[in-house]
Parts: C-alpha cells; structure tokens; sequence
C-alpha cells in the first residue's frame, strides 16, 4: 500500500476584532486551528501544540586580556512569561516507534482547534529590537513513526495596553536650560532655550504640539530644532547595553545675534512606532522629546523632555488641546494614519550617525489603520508592522550629557 503524505500543516488564530490581525493582551483567551492536509492515508503517533511567550536579550562585547590576547565576552538574559502546550491528538509520549496508539488520518483536510489563556500578569508588548525581543508563538508539531516531525511556528502579537489618561501622563513637561559661548578670553552673551509640551503621554499618530522660546545673545547664527527619540534599554549580567534611535524631527528658522524665536504649538507627529516598554525587567523602551539650539563650532544646548507612547488614546472630552479633540468625537476612529515625511538630518555631533545611512534607514513605510475598541476595553488594536522595521541607526549611550550653567545674564542690545 502506497503511504500517504503531509501536503500542508497551517497555524491560523481567532481574532478578537475586526482587523484579522491576531493581537492580545494579558488576560485574554488565544484560540485557533491546526489544519492539516494529507493525501492518502497517514498514520500519526500525535499532534501537540507548544506556546510560549518570553523576552530574551543577548549581545557580546569584545575584551583584552593581554597585548596578544582577545577574547569575546556574552551577555544573555531571558524571561519567560508562559509555557503552555497541548497535545491535539494521540499520546504525550513520541519517542519510541512502536504501532501500538497511532491514528489513521485519511486524505483531505482536518481541523483541529487549540486554546488557552494567557497570565493576567503584565505581559511585556510584542518586540524586536538590536539586541533583545519579545516574542510570543504558537507551534505545531505532528509525529509519525520513522519519520521526522513536521513543525510549523507562528506569532502572535501581545500589546500591554498604557492608558494616557491618567494623571502622571497628563501632566505638562517643561525645562530651562542657557548656555554661554567662549573663545579664549572672549566670552559672548547666553543662548537660553524654554520649552513646554501639554502632556507627557501620546499614542502614534497625534502631533506633539511644542512650546518654546529661543534668544540667542550670542555672535553665532543658531538654529532650532526638535527630535523625538526611541531608546532601547537591554539588561543582563548586572550590565546595560543602550541603543538610541531617530523617530522624526523637524527645525525653525536661522536665528541671527540679538533675536529671539517663539514656537507658539509648533507641531510634531509621531510615526507608527512601537509603544513604550516599562514593566519587563530585562528589555526597556523609553522615549524622549529632545528640543535644542544648533550652535555652529560648539556644543549644542540640549533640552530633554520625556514621553510615554501609549496604545490608549486621549478622550476628547478630557482632552485640553485643540490638536486630539480637532480629530473627531468620541469614535476615536484613527484610519489611514499617515507618516511623518523624512525628517531633516540632525546635527552630526548629537547623532552620531552619518546622513546617508540615516536617510537609508528610513525608507517609507505603509500607513497603519488603528481599530476602535471598547473605552472599557483595549482601545486599539495595534498592527505589527513596526516590528519589523529596518534596525536602527543608534549610538551607544547619549554623547551630549547636560552642561551647567551659570546664572543667566541679560542680552546686549545690538
């Protein structure tokens, strides 16, 4: 008799909204099909499922160990938040070839639905960064006598809902910060930088509305300019390995000796960017709204103000900026969210990257359609294609830390 074969072996989730993306958050049941599709008969010792969901970090540094000596240092971490498995069909035990216990599937297409819950603890949002992920999956493993198994894994995405509309995020950030140029024994008037922004959380695709204030007393032609940045936090061995990433930026205009620049809610939007990890304890992401004076032949003054990107969006009606509340009413339908357009270099000292490889890195992406939720429930469901962009462009640690100033004199008349 001619043996059957294993034409296909398929993984699909039930999804919990409309969107037929398969996203979750803690709590939630996953469900969903093996199916399997065989001509002529087979016969099966099992069929099981395996899930897990963990956070793994890992990257290597290189050491010294004499002058002709060198060797390469590890750095590994890993947290696991689930381990579920299930055996769809047959017995637990594969590893002996006997006939006893095997099933017969014969030809055409079979079904076979798995499920499980998932930890009410906080679950660490789906993530793929330079040296460490969040991972979440579920794979299928069918076993037949004197044959290799045939395995197929598939992702899911988990989304650990932050909810903006609480009091730590609603509260406006603001900073001060002034910087006095000097050249030999010549020392010139500051250069002060004020900035405000209304709230400290955002989700993707609202404006960020920047208030600020720019005099310039010294002899130098300054520019301002804002940038959001991403930074990913890895933890292992007691040891920290950070990467900094571009988001968008924009900048003002050329600022002469003696003038002074308002921004009056001068706007930036946020890309679809992934949001803020704060609750695992071996991969953090973080980001910050750096707002600073491009200073020509010196240290540029920097002002840093931080963000939480949230998947909750601000209601309206809580909501103390035109800028949401002018989006819509209570729907909170955010479809076709477009892109920031390619942002302009930053300065070449505070990113540390060159212009051609930034330029390259932020290829256009597609537009991402949020899904509305329930305001009880989880209000969007995220899509995962920013899992998967280009890596980053990064540098290890911020190169420009904070100067300190004196106290700030008044500008000369011109």
């Amino acid at each position: 008799m001619m043996l059957g074969k294993v034409k296909s072996l398929t993984i699909s989730f039930d999804c919990l909204d409309d969107s037929n993306i398969p996203v979750y958050s803690s709590g939630d049941t996953v469900s969903g099909r093996v199916d399997l599709e065989v001509t002529g008969e087979i016969r099966v010792k099992s069929l099981k499922i395996h899930a897990r969901g963990h956070a793994k970090v890992r990257w290597t540094e290189s050491r010294n160990a004499g002058s002709n000596t060198a060797y390469t240092q590890s750095y590994t971490e890993e947290v696991e938040y689930f381990n579920h498995k299930n055996v769809l069909l047959g017995h637990e035990r594969d590893d002996d070839n006997s006939e006893e216990g095997l099933h017969t599937i014969h030809s055409g297409r079979h079904e076979y639905a798995f499920s499980f819950e998932l930890p009410q603890i906080p679950l660490a949002t789906s993530f793929e960064g330079r040296h460490g992920s969040v991972r979440y999956w579920v794979k299928a493993e069918l076993h037949r006598p004197w044959l290799l198994p045939v395995k197929l894994k598939k992702e899911f995405t988990v989304f650990e809902h932050i909810d903006i509309n609480t009091p730590s995020l609603l509260s406006p950030q603001a900073g001060t910060k002034e910087k006095t140029l000097c050249c030999w024994f010549c020392t010139s008037g500051p250069i002060s930088l004020s900035a405000k922004i209304e709230r400290k959380g955002y989700t993707p695709g609202e404006s960020i509305q920047i208030f600020a204030e720019i005099e310039n007393c010294s002899s130098r032609m300054v520019v301002p300019k804002a940038t959001i940045y991403q930074t990913q936090a890895f933890y292992a061995k007691g040891k920290i390995k950070e990467v900094k990433q571009l988001v968008a930026n924009l900048r003002g205009e050329s600022l002469s000796s003696g003038k002074t620049e308002t921004w009056n809610g001068k706007q930036l939007k946020i890309p679809p960017v992934s949001p803020s990890i704060l609750d695992c304890s071996i991969i953090r992401v973080e980001y910050s709204l750096m707002v600073y004076v491009d200073i020509p032949g010196a240290m540029d003054l920097f002002l840093n103000l931080p963000l939480v990107i949230g998947t909750v969006p601000l209601h309206p009606f809580g909501s103390r900026t035109s800028s949401v509340s002018s989006q819509g009413s209570m729907n909170m339908n955010w479809l076709g969210l477009t892109l920031l357009e390619r942002p302009e270099a930053p300065p070449s000292y505070a990113e540390v990257v060159a212009e051609e490889n930034r330029q390259s890195s932020l290829a256009p992406i597609a537009a991402l359609d949020y899904f509305e939720r329930a305001l009880q429930g989880p209000l969007l469901a995220y899509i995962q294609e920013f899992r998967f962009l280009p890596p980053p462009l990064y540098s290890e640690i911020d190169p420009n830390p904070d100067q300190p100033t004196d106290e700030r004199p008044s500008c000369p008349s011109h």
